[in-house]
């Protein structure tokens, strides 16, 4: 969603903000804009300076390039994606009070501005913009008027007067948010706020800064401190401190990232999303080498005795790690004989199923902060069950929540459309189901070798299918530069893979497409069907390989285009298809892992022929931190 990047230091602080800026225009935004306090020789003289643009970050760095204000050591910066409000420059943040000497950022929903809003009109506060987040700027202004009416009289723990203000701001507030604060009468700190919104510190020598997210941080530092939620902190050139919201004192360690600036280039790719597609061999055998030693032992570093009495698993998640969950429900059932229900996060939050003993919870999100995903996991451990995250940043939200973590060590993803996270995701849960077999004595010592030995091979095949086939893809994808409509079709283990072809297409070409199990093709899906509906069918040897073909058969009599996902050497494969998209011939248990790659390929290619932006789909946004 937005995405905030705040700076205090001896750096010019438009070049921090635009640069951590960039880094997050993944999270999604449809207007941008900064705030400073600029360097002046008369403490007097000093005053906010603003600036504002709605579109891309380029339209609000053609402003700063134009803009003569003095070298500014502290802002705050952000990019807006549309909720309150139209993503016009008026409603962009920072946002500021009546005098405009106080700005604020936000990531999130205040839900009760409608209340506060009113209040504080009648107290003489005009507002200019739509959105909730106005309110902020506006009451934490009052606070600060009521305080120096005071004599500036604050309690003994608060370290200052605009802290305080922004302390009784927060208690006002409801719903889920992150904040920074700065202000033209305080401009030695700034002030940031958690409440279950993510916001990261980054500390430096002489310099601190803040974010919605770390790839905004790396270029400049790897010590970070993660705030928790309900957390206020003031950061000033030389320290950070963190408070909780009563504002006591808290003592927080410093954690460093694995991780470095060349990890968010492009490396000569034209897109990001082309580039982890690129990588996700590499990041198969990283998780292989991480979690099976060279004994072939599964170790996921799960607690001794996780998933001893388990009889059952539910697994909350959300887009394409709701398709990986699917993935995982087939793996978990079939290798390893747990029952396993897969539900939406947003639908279990408000309609969980009921609380049975001996139950795992498992939440998959890619960010770690996905709202929906936290929130379902907090009802699930509220109910008292046992709670495992599987997650791209453990760091995040998901790994303070849940009772045990899985790293899928995938790296930073850029693309807002996951790629390499998703085949890192499926490749925790082959891990997950073979350490559940075993214990429960599913698999037989000899099948869990074979199937680690199965997987080993993987990578290999993944690489052949990106030398061989991405250019006669792209090729074949400028055929369907002008389609409206897309169906995709698989059975089992694959029609999780149907399902996020068709996410993907959506997302990133703007055509509609939909995925379904290929039999239900005739209950309903098969009127839609004519020349002008291609159809793109996942057909793997294995044990439903002639129905699918079958159910293609159903497709291509109504005139459609079909395009299959399967073995190149296959006489009735090619008598069924007009275009084959090969994979290699392996086991169907492993076919997720192949059969994703070339619907990827295609997803982009048709994008990228349409002229669209890849990496940064409209209204789309990296991580939805709010409900």
């Amino acid at each position: 969603m937005c995405g905030i990047v705040g700076y205090i230091g001896h750096r010019s602080a438009n070049e921090v903000l635009i640069s951590g800026l960039r880094k997050l225009e993944y999270r999604g935004y449809d207007s941008a804009g900064v705030a400073t306090i600029p360097l002046l020789d008369r403490p007097a003289d000093r005053s906010l300076h603003r600036v504002r643009a709605k579109g891309k970050l380029i339209q609000l760095e053609e402003k700063l390039n134009a803009d003569t204000a003095p070298l500014a050591p502290i802002g705050i910066g952000h990019t807006r994606w549309a909720t309150h409000g139209k993503p016009e420059e008026h409603n962009a943040h920072p946002h500021t009070n009546t005098m405009g000497n106080l700005a604020v950022v936000q990531n999130g929903i205040v839900e009760n501005y409608h209340l506060l809003r009113t209040d504080l009109k009648a107290l003489g506060h005009i507002f200019v913009s739509e959105t909730d987040t106005e309110v902020i700027p506006h009451m934490i202004a009052e606070f600060l008027s009521q305080l120096e009416k005071q004599g500036n009289i604050i309690p003994d723990k608060s370290p200052s007067v605009l802290f305080e203000a922004v302390r009784l701001t927060v208690e006002k507030l409801q719903g889920a948010y992150a904040i920074a604060v700065i202000h033209a009468d305080y401009p030695d700190e700034l002030v940031v706020v958690r409440q279950q919104a993510p916001l990261v510190i980054g500390i430096g020598k002489d310099e601190n800064f803040c974010a919605s997210d770390t790839p905004a941080l790396v270029a400049y530092t790897r010590t970070v401190i993660p705030l928790e939620n309900g957390e206020i902190a003031r950061l000033t050139r030389e320290s950070v401190q963190v408070y909780n919201a009563k504002g006591d004192r808290l003592r927080r360690t410093p954690q460093t990232l694995n991780w470095n600036p060349t990890m968010v280039e492009k490396q000569g790719f034209k897109h990001y999303m082309l580039k982890e597609i690129y990588e996700q061999p590499g990041v198969f055998r990283a998780g292989l080498a991480s979690y099976i030693s060279e004994t072939n032992c599964i170790q996921l570093g799960l607690p001794t005795g996780f998933i001893d009495q388990i009889e059952r698993v539910e697994i909350i998640a959300c887009g394409t790690s709701w398709h990986a969950s699917l993935v995982g429900k087939y793996l978990l059932e079939q290798l390893a004989g747990v029952p396993t229900s897969v539900q939406y996060a947003s639908e279990y939050r408000y309609s969980p199923p009921p609380s049975l003993k001996n139950t795992l919870v498992i939440g998959v999100t890619q960010s770690g902060e996905t709202a929906d995903t936290l929130a379902a996991l907090e009802l699930a451990k509220s109910r008292g069950d046992r709670c495992l995250g599987i997650t791209n940043r453990v760091e995040s939200s998901i790994g303070r929540i849940s009772d045990a973590v899985i790293d899928t060590q995938a790296g930073i993803e850029i693309g807002v459309a996951a790629t390499k996270t998703f085949v890192a995701q499926l490749l925790m849960f082959y891990l997950l189901a073979l350490e559940f077999g075993i214990a429960k004595g599913a698999l037989t010592e000899d099948k869990a070798q074979e199937i680690i030995e199965g997987l080993r091979q993987l990578p290999a095949y993944m690489e052949r299918i990106l030398e061989s086939q991405e250019r006669y893809i792209e090729d074949l994808s400028r055929q369907f530069t002008h389609t409206k409509d897309f169906i995709f079709l698989g059975r089992g283990i694959n029609f999780p893979i149907a399902l996020e072809g068709a996410l993907k297409l959506k997302e990133i070409s703007y055509i509609h497409a939909e995925g379904y199990p290929a039999g239900e093709m005739k209950h309903g899906p098969i009127a839609l069907l004519d020349e002008d509906v291609p159809v793109v069918a996942i057909a793997t040897p294995g044990a439903v390989y002639e129905k699918v073909l079958s159910n293609s058969q159903e497709a291509k009599a109504r005139d459609a285009k079909l395009i299959g996902v399967a073995p190149l050497d296959d006489p009735a494969a090619h008598e069924v298809f007009d275009h084959i998209l090969p994979i290699p011939v392996v086991d169907e248990i492993f076919s997720p892992i192949l059969t994703v790659i070339p619907l990827q390929l295609l997803s982009y290619h048709v994008a990228a022929h349409r002229g669209l932006d890849v990496d940064q789909p409209r209204n789309l946004a990296k991580s939805v931190t709010v409900e």
